[in-house]
């Protein structure tokens, strides 16, 4: 599993923990409103959007706050204008990161990450120095239990790529413009989606099995998630579970 996906699982129980909802729904919020901005505010014609929604709706986010946040995408509303911006980096151990962000104030939110990857033991890099380490993919989630043979016909028949183990359920890798058309397959054949985004997926993982570096990645990553401009962070991280699970404790 990559070092992204550990983490998201790890990222969601401690929001949940922490009730912190109310960060969570910002960003996708965000993220929903910068979608209809850039395809457009119907869901059947802007996959993007349709996966935001989605995501958005997964979260609990109520459908009149998403419906809002399309509005003050496509202009029907008034709203602050975002940018994306991206940022690349080493966490401690020489770990690569990528950090995506959407911002009203490019200046402040680049001296803030940088402040924060230096307060945490990491360092930033140029544009392009840890990217091409990263694969755009689209991951869902499937509940299991379920046939794994059974699955991977359907997986190729919905034109997924593949599929792996996620505790007990699965995770079904598909091309980045296909997460909409191959949930739809999925759950037509009968599977449950809990989950489904576009993400980057590490080419190679650095296994990681010093209990104090495993806490300064994890702290960074932890600190800069934090931040309420960024919107996703990936890294090529190999943690083990116990790990992970001592750090969310």
């Amino acid at each position: 599993m990559s070092g992204h996906s550990k983490w998201a699982t790890t990222k969601h129980r401690k929001g949940a923990k922490d009730s912190a909802r109310a960060k969570v729904f910002a960003k996708l919020i965000r993220q929903v409103e910068v979608a209809a901005r850039e395809g457009g505010g119907d869901v059947n014609t802007n996959a993007s959007l349709r996966t935001m929604f989605q995501k958005a709706r997964e979260s609990s986010v109520p459908i009149d706050t998403i419906e809002r946040a399309v509005k003050r995408g496509t202009g029907e509303l008034e709203g602050v204008r975002y940018e994306s911006i991206s940022y690349e980096g080493y966490a401690p151990g020489g770990i690569a990161v990528i950090i995506e962000a959407l911002t009203d104030n490019r200046n402040r939110t680049s001296a803030e990450i940088k402040h924060l990857l230096a307060k945490n033991g990491g360092t930033i890099a140029e544009p392009g120095a840890v990217s091409w380490q990263f694969d755009r993919k689209g991951i869902l989630e499937v509940k299991g239990p379920i046939d794994e043979d059974q699955l991977l016909e359907w997986v190729l028949e919905a034109g997924g790529e593949n599929f792996s183990a996620n505790g007990a359920n699965f995770l079904v890798t598909t091309e980045p413009h296909d997460v909409g058309l191959v949930r739809d397959a999925l759950e037509g054949f009968g599977a449950k989606v809990l989950s489904a985004e576009l993400t980057l997926v590490a080419q190679n993982l650095i296994e990681v099995t010093d209990e104090g570096e495993a806490k300064k990645i994890l702290r960074l990553m932890d600190a800069i998630d934090d931040h309420d401009d960024v919107q996703n962070i990936y890294a090529n991280f190999d943690i083990p579970d116990e790990m992970l699970a001592a750090f969310e404790g």
